[in-house]
């Protein structure tokens, strides 16, 4: 049984949160995490199911886990609309109920900055990933400007309680590179609201795979 993940306050906002960003550029970041995703591809938590109608038709499935059933409700209404066949199923990054080598890409994002234990959820990955299957991430990091990280760091509580457990200042490449991937690509760049920063604006967008 999956062990619940409830976050009712930032299920409920979070929908807006998305429609506000997508409004200013999220989108192309969706496109371009998502260009030339094929085969069967397992998505982490896929909230609510946002990253759903940008798949391409060489994807032959999606098998989306959510673990919170209030975004899980909205990525279930996503999937009937998706132009690839989606499934949407319950579970934790941490433990997924997926086989072993199953899939050719995994992808991760923005979530990977509210997964309690990255090093497992990562390795979950890695096992049900098909050999010389591929990782594609798009994450908020923390900054490499120590004055941003600063900031980032004086926010981390409060941000983290309003946000569904959001960490402001992960080094998410790092954490990649240490569950035995090798990065084969990788953009940084801050994503800017109307030209202007805020604490989760560092990001990165790239790809990775198994370390041989």
């Amino acid at each position: 049984m999956v062990k619940a993940v409830s976050h009712p306050f930032f299920a409920r906002i979070y929908p807006r949160i998305n429609a506000f960003t997508e409004a200013h550029g999220l989108i192309e970041h969706r496109q371009e995490l998502l260009a030339g995703v094929h085969g069967r591809v397992v998505e982490i938590g896929a909230g609510t199911g946002a990253n759903f109608r940008h798949y391409p038709p060489e994807v032959t499935q999606v098998v989306a886990v959510e673990p919170e059933p209030r975004l899980r409700a909205l990525a279930e209404k996503a999937a009937t609309e998706a132009p690839v066949p989606v499934e949407v199923a319950a579970g934790r990054a941490e433990k997924l109920p997926l086989e072993d080598d199953g899939f050719d890409v995994a992808v991760f994002s923005l979530v990977l900055c509210t997964i309690a234990d990255v090093p497992s959820a990562l390795a979950e990955a890695r096992r049900v990933l098909k050999p010389g299957g591929e990782l594609r991430f798009c994450e908020h990091v923390g900054s490499e400007r120590p004055g941003f990280r600063r900031v980032q760091k004086a926010l981390a509580l409060p941000w983290r309680l309003i946000g569904g457990g959001c960490h402001l200042a992960r080094d998410t490449e790092r954490a990649i590179q240490e569950a035995g991937f090798t990065v084969e690509d990788i953009r940084r760049f801050y994503f800017l609201i109307n030209g202007r920063a805020n604490p989760a604006s560092p990001s990165i967008i790239g790809t990775a795979r198994p370390t041989t």
